[in-house]
């Protein structure tokens, strides 16, 4: 029996392992920016405290890391993480970086997710990023399918 549970666990913890290797997270703005832009897709801006906030862990856990939300961002989004540690040190750029997006989009809890359009509104050589905001929200009961249903109905409305 005891055989039998463990393997149970490993196979979940696979699951969890593999939906998580499919996402990709970026943590640079500007390249994230790009990637939006060249796909039509708005950003997903996730303020974080990933080393201390409680709710922002149980929004990984019960949305992020599951293959439904997955195969969503990859079709709808592209992913920023802004992470706000209290154990780890971040790079001083990143953190500026973390800091001012958080000042822009007037975060003050985690965790909170932005939808937003990036538009380029100087030149390709010079460039000057806008965010359009599309709205926000943070963590909701009921899964990754309530969640996703939220986060489609503000990135769809017109």
């Amino acid at each position: 029996m005891k055989n039998y549970i463990v393997i149970a666990l490993l196979f979940l913890s696979t699951l969890v392992t593999n939906a998580q290797e499919k996402l990709t997270w970026h943590t640079n703005f500007e390249e994230a920016s790009k990637i939006a832009m060249k796909e039509g897709k708005p950003l997903m801006l996730f303020f974080t405290g990933s080393d201390w906030c409680g709710w922002c862990v149980r929004l990984q856990k019960e949305v992020f890391e599951h293959d439904e939300f997955v195969d969503w961002a990859e079709e709808n989004v592209v992913l920023l993480e802004l992470d706000f540690p209290r154990r780890k040190e971040l790079p001083y750029e990143l953190k500026q970086q973390n800091f001012n997006l958080q000042q822009l989009l007037g975060v003050r809890g985690y965790p909170t997710v932005w939808f937003a359009n990036v538009e380029n509104q100087g030149t390709k050589k010079a460039p000057k990023l806008n965010l359009d905001k599309l709205g926000r929200m943070g963590y909701q009961r009921g899964g990754s399918e309530a969640w996703i249903a939220s986060a489609e109905a503000l990135i769809n409305k017109k």
